[in-house]
């Protein structure tokens, strides 16, 4: 792989992770753009380093690339978990995890070069964080007034 290519990734892959942080810190959530970037960053570069180390020991050493992805999505899961957070019978965090489960996932897509795939699952990203948030809040407005005309 040719460096330059290598440092388009990581840089690719920090400014998409950013985007979505960047919605989640106008959201005030934790997690921010530093977070998002950082995941994204950091899982572009378990798959390109997996991709470097696969082509310089090709036929010397056994590796399975999928398997440094299955790692990522695992690690992910734990950092996830810790952003998790029960209060007074209420789940809080776990929209936040999801995003940065779905970051990891738009860094792996930038690491393997599918740009388009990691930009469009941005895009989409985006549209979940914001859009489905309005039509949840109708949607909770509704049926709160729904059943407010029952009692």
């Amino acid at each position: 792989m040719v460096e330059v290519e290598v440092l388009t990734k990581i840089v690719v892959a920090a400014l998409l992770g950013g985007v979505v942080g960047l919605e989640r810190t106008i959201a005030l959530k934790h997690a921010g753009m530093r977070t998002f970037a950082l995941v994204s960053m950091g899982a572009a570069l378990f798959v390109i380093v997996a991709q470097i180390v696969a082509q310089q020991y090709i036929g010397i050493v056994n590796m399975d690339i999928m398997r440094v992805l299955a790692a990522v999505v695992s690690g992910i899961g734990f950092l996830g978990a810790g952003m998790i957070l029960m209060q007074k019978n209420s789940l809080h965090g776990l929209t936040t995890a999801a995003g940065l489960w779905a970051t990891a996932g738009i860094g792996s897509a930038v690491g393997f070069g599918l740009y388009y795939l990691a930009t469009f699952t941005v895009l989409i990203v985006l549209i979940l964080f914001t859009a489905m948030w309005f039509a949840e809040q109708w949607v909770k407005h509704y049926i709160s007034a729904d059943e407010g005309d029952k009692g």
